[in-house]
């Protein structure tokens, strides 16, 4: 099981195109095979800041979801509209056990 967290601050007009972007590439991402969650969240006291949180598998499925095209096409389209680059942790679960993620 890998967990990532990224982080990623918007610019402020360009918060509304980000958030199509990336609702695609989250769509698109939960039909991989190896992909458990993908959570797309938006912080409440700040809009420009977002959290992507991604469940997979096993390394290889986050391989294999760098490789996909949806996730290249938000990649470079993400890019020029960060208000700074995205930042991401890996996390290990504790809690709960792996058939509780899907």
């Amino acid at each position: 099981m890998n967990i990532l967290l990224v982080s990623m601050h918007v610019k402020a007009d360009r918060v509304d195109d980000f958030r199509e972007i990336t609702l695609e590439n989250a769509q698109n991402s939960l039909k991989e095979p190896g992909v458990r969650r993908f959570d797309f969240v938006q912080q409440v006291d700040d809009r420009t800041r977002f959290l992507l949180i991604e469940v997979y598998g096993s390394a290889e499925a986050v391989a294999a979801h760098k490789q996909t095209p949806h996730y290249n096409r938000w990649r470079e389209a993400v890019e020029p509209l960060l208000a700074e680059p995205r930042t991401r942790v890996s996390y290990e679960n504790v809690f709960p056990d792996e058939s509780g993620w899907g």
